[in-house]
Protein backbone atom coordinates (compact mmCIF):
# COMPACT_ATOMS: atom_id res chain seq x y z
CA UNK A 1 0.00 0.00 0.00
CA UNK A 2 1.16 3.25 -0.90
CA UNK A 3 0.55 6.64 1.09
CA UNK A 4 1.53 9.75 -0.23
CA UNK A 5 0.97 13.33 0.04
CA UNK A 6 1.34 16.35 -3.02
CA UNK A 7 2.45 19.82 -1.80
CA UNK A 8 1.90 23.14 -3.38
CA UNK A 9 4.59 25.56 -1.70
CA UNK A 10 4.35 29.17 -3.24
CA UNK A 11 7.16 31.36 -2.33
CA UNK A 12 6.22 34.89 -1.93
CA UNK A 13 3.60 35.41 0.91
CA UNK A 14 0.15 35.19 1.53
CA UNK A 15 -2.64 32.77 3.13
CA UNK A 16 -2.32 29.99 0.28
CA UNK A 17 1.60 29.75 0.75
CA UNK A 18 0.87 25.87 1.09
CA UNK A 19 -1.47 23.08 0.20
CA UNK A 20 -1.54 19.33 0.66
CA UNK A 21 -3.38 16.41 -1.01
CA UNK A 22 -3.43 12.87 0.42
CA UNK A 23 -3.84 9.66 -1.36
CA UNK A 24 -3.22 6.17 -0.03
CA UNK A 25 -2.92 3.52 -3.37
CA UNK A 26 -3.73 6.50 -5.29
CA UNK A 27 -7.09 7.47 -3.66
CA UNK A 28 -7.59 11.09 -2.38
CA UNK A 29 -8.16 11.38 1.20
CA UNK A 30 -6.67 14.53 2.25
CA UNK A 31 -6.99 18.55 0.84
CA UNK A 32 -4.88 20.60 3.57
CA UNK A 33 -4.62 24.27 2.99
CA UNK A 34 -1.68 24.79 5.46
CA UNK A 35 -1.50 28.60 5.53
CA UNK A 36 -5.17 28.92 6.70
CA UNK A 37 -4.88 25.74 8.83
CA UNK A 38 -8.40 24.26 7.00
CA UNK A 39 -8.56 20.31 6.49
CA UNK A 40 -11.13 19.04 4.24
CA UNK A 41 -11.40 14.73 4.43
CA UNK A 42 -11.88 13.57 1.12
CA UNK A 43 -14.31 10.66 0.53
CA UNK A 44 -14.74 7.63 3.44
CA UNK A 45 -11.29 7.31 3.55
CA UNK A 46 -10.52 10.56 5.18
CA UNK A 47 -13.81 10.53 7.67
CA UNK A 48 -12.03 6.88 9.13
CA UNK A 49 -9.27 8.22 10.18
CA UNK A 50 -9.16 11.50 11.35
CA UNK A 51 -10.25 10.99 14.89
CA UNK A 52 -7.50 8.93 15.87
CA UNK A 53 -3.84 10.09 17.32
CA UNK A 54 -2.09 9.89 14.28
CA UNK A 55 -3.87 12.09 12.29
CA UNK A 56 -3.33 15.27 14.47
CA UNK A 57 0.71 14.14 14.18
CA UNK A 58 0.39 13.56 10.93
CA UNK A 59 -1.26 17.24 9.66
CA UNK A 60 1.12 19.09 12.30
CA UNK A 61 4.53 17.78 10.21
CA UNK A 62 3.23 18.17 7.44
CA UNK A 63 2.92 21.78 8.01
CA UNK A 64 6.46 21.96 9.45
CA UNK A 65 7.84 20.26 6.11
CA UNK A 66 5.89 22.97 3.83
CA UNK A 67 7.73 25.34 5.90
CA UNK A 68 10.96 23.94 5.71
CA UNK A 69 10.63 24.04 1.89
CA UNK A 70 8.65 27.11 1.92
CA UNK A 71 12.63 28.63 3.81
CA UNK A 72 14.80 26.99 0.84
CA UNK A 73 12.52 28.22 -2.00
CA UNK A 74 13.00 31.47 -0.58
CA UNK A 75 16.85 30.72 -0.86
CA UNK A 76 16.87 29.85 -4.72
CA UNK A 77 17.44 32.11 -7.06
CA UNK A 78 16.11 30.89 -10.28
CA UNK A 79 17.65 32.89 -12.68
CA UNK A 80 20.42 31.15 -11.99
CA UNK A 81 19.67 28.08 -12.94
CA UNK A 82 18.52 29.16 -16.04
CA UNK A 83 14.80 29.19 -14.71
CA UNK A 84 12.95 32.40 -16.02
CA UNK A 85 9.90 33.82 -13.79
CA UNK A 86 8.74 32.84 -10.16
CA UNK A 87 8.23 29.28 -10.09
CA UNK A 88 7.05 27.11 -7.26
CA UNK A 89 9.41 24.23 -5.81
CA UNK A 90 8.01 20.49 -6.39
CA UNK A 91 9.58 17.86 -4.59
CA UNK A 92 8.34 14.11 -4.21
CA UNK A 93 9.04 12.12 -0.97
CA UNK A 94 8.90 8.80 -1.04
CA UNK A 95 9.71 5.59 1.57
CA UNK A 96 9.41 2.03 1.72
CA UNK A 97 9.48 -0.96 3.83
CA UNK A 98 10.19 -4.26 2.99
CA UNK A 99 9.85 -7.51 4.14
CA UNK A 100 11.93 -7.52 6.99
CA UNK A 101 10.57 -4.54 8.11
CA UNK A 102 13.91 -2.12 7.08
CA UNK A 103 12.66 1.32 5.64
CA UNK A 104 14.16 3.16 2.44
CA UNK A 105 13.04 6.45 1.49
CA UNK A 106 14.20 9.28 -1.20
CA UNK A 107 13.59 13.08 -2.47
CA UNK A 108 12.76 14.28 -5.45
CA UNK A 109 13.09 17.97 -6.40
CA UNK A 110 12.90 20.11 -9.63
CA UNK A 111 10.41 22.63 -11.21
CA UNK A 112 8.11 22.57 -14.06
CA UNK A 113 7.94 18.79 -13.67
CA UNK A 114 10.97 17.93 -13.81
CA UNK A 115 13.32 16.69 -11.38
CA UNK A 116 16.90 18.39 -10.57
CA UNK A 117 17.72 16.95 -7.39
CA UNK A 118 17.73 13.86 -5.64
CA UNK A 119 18.84 13.06 -1.93
CA UNK A 120 18.50 9.65 -0.13
CA UNK A 121 17.96 9.90 3.12
CA UNK A 122 19.69 6.39 4.30
CA UNK A 123 23.09 7.19 2.61
CA UNK A 124 22.64 11.16 3.20
CA UNK A 125 23.92 11.78 -0.37
CA UNK A 126 22.66 14.24 -3.03
CA UNK A 127 22.70 13.25 -6.71
CA UNK A 128 22.15 15.96 -9.73
CA UNK A 129 20.10 15.22 -11.86
CA UNK A 130 19.88 18.37 -14.14
CA UNK A 131 23.11 19.73 -14.63
CA UNK A 132 22.02 23.66 -14.17
CA UNK A 133 21.69 22.90 -10.03
CA UNK A 134 24.45 22.03 -8.86
CA UNK A 135 25.03 25.14 -7.06
CA UNK A 136 21.81 24.15 -5.23
CA UNK A 137 23.05 20.70 -4.47
CA UNK A 138 26.46 22.08 -2.34
CA UNK A 139 24.11 24.78 -0.23
CA UNK A 140 21.61 21.79 0.74
CA UNK A 141 24.20 19.18 0.86
CA UNK A 142 25.67 21.34 3.99
CA UNK A 143 22.36 22.15 5.40
CA UNK A 144 22.63 19.39 7.87
CA UNK A 145 19.30 20.79 9.71
CA UNK A 146 17.64 20.00 6.82
CA UNK A 147 19.13 17.02 6.22
CA UNK A 148 18.09 15.31 9.52
CA UNK A 149 14.23 16.70 9.07
CA UNK A 150 14.24 14.99 5.63
CA UNK A 151 15.40 11.84 7.32
CA UNK A 152 12.60 11.81 10.21
CA UNK A 153 10.11 12.06 8.22
CA UNK A 154 10.86 9.92 5.24
CA UNK A 155 12.15 7.37 7.17
CA UNK A 156 10.01 7.02 10.30
CA UNK A 157 7.22 9.33 10.26
CA UNK A 158 5.35 7.92 7.51
CA UNK A 159 5.61 4.15 7.97
CA UNK A 160 3.69 4.68 11.48
CA UNK A 161 0.84 6.84 9.81
CA UNK A 162 0.50 4.27 7.18
CA UNK A 163 0.43 1.45 9.74
CA UNK A 164 -2.12 3.04 12.15
CA UNK A 165 -3.84 4.42 8.83
CA UNK A 166 -4.37 0.65 7.73
CA UNK A 167 -6.00 -0.75 11.03
CA UNK A 168 -9.06 1.50 9.82
CA UNK A 169 -8.38 1.03 5.97
CA UNK A 170 -7.97 -2.48 6.19
CA UNK A 171 -11.96 -3.17 5.13
CA UNK A 172 -12.36 -1.13 2.69
CA UNK A 173 -8.50 -1.43 0.37
CA UNK A 174 -7.82 -3.84 -1.59
CA UNK A 175 -4.29 -5.77 -1.04
CA UNK A 176 -2.10 -4.44 -3.26
CA UNK A 177 1.61 -4.26 -4.23
CA UNK A 178 3.22 -1.24 -4.12
CA UNK A 179 3.69 1.25 -6.96
CA UNK A 180 7.02 1.42 -8.52
CA UNK A 181 8.96 4.76 -8.20
CA UNK A 182 11.34 4.93 -10.80
CA UNK A 183 13.81 7.94 -10.31
CA UNK A 184 12.64 10.89 -12.68
CA UNK A 185 14.89 12.15 -15.72
CA UNK A 186 14.99 16.18 -16.74
CA UNK A 187 13.62 15.09 -20.56
CA UNK A 188 10.53 17.06 -20.10
CA UNK A 189 8.35 14.35 -17.86
CA UNK A 190 5.62 15.45 -15.83
CA UNK A 191 5.56 12.81 -13.27
CA UNK A 192 3.42 14.92 -10.77
CA UNK A 193 -0.21 14.31 -11.54
CA UNK A 194 -1.86 16.46 -9.24
CA UNK A 195 -1.62 20.47 -10.20
CA UNK A 196 0.45 21.51 -8.22
CA UNK A 197 3.99 22.99 -7.72
CA UNK A 198 5.50 21.08 -4.83
CA UNK A 199 5.11 16.85 -4.66
CA UNK A 200 5.92 14.94 -1.44
CA UNK A 201 4.55 11.37 -1.79
CA UNK A 202 5.46 8.90 0.74
CA UNK A 203 5.39 5.46 -0.58
CA UNK A 204 5.36 2.19 2.04
CA UNK A 205 4.75 -1.67 1.71
CA UNK A 206 3.19 -3.36 4.85
CA UNK A 207 4.43 -6.49 4.58
CA UNK A 208 2.13 -8.27 6.45
CA UNK A 209 -0.81 -6.67 4.81
CA UNK A 210 -0.19 -8.63 1.32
Amino acid sequence: HALSYDFTIIGEGGHRWCEVQGQVDRKVFLSYDCGNDKVNLISDLGKKVDNISAWNVQMTTLKDAGEQLQKKLRDIKLENYGIKGSLPLQARMSCECDASGHTSGAWHFGFDGQTFLLFDPEKDMWTVVHDAVNEMKEQWENDREMAMFLEKVSLGDCGSWLEEFLKCWEEVLEPTASPTMAPDTANGARPWSFPVILTISVLLCISWFF
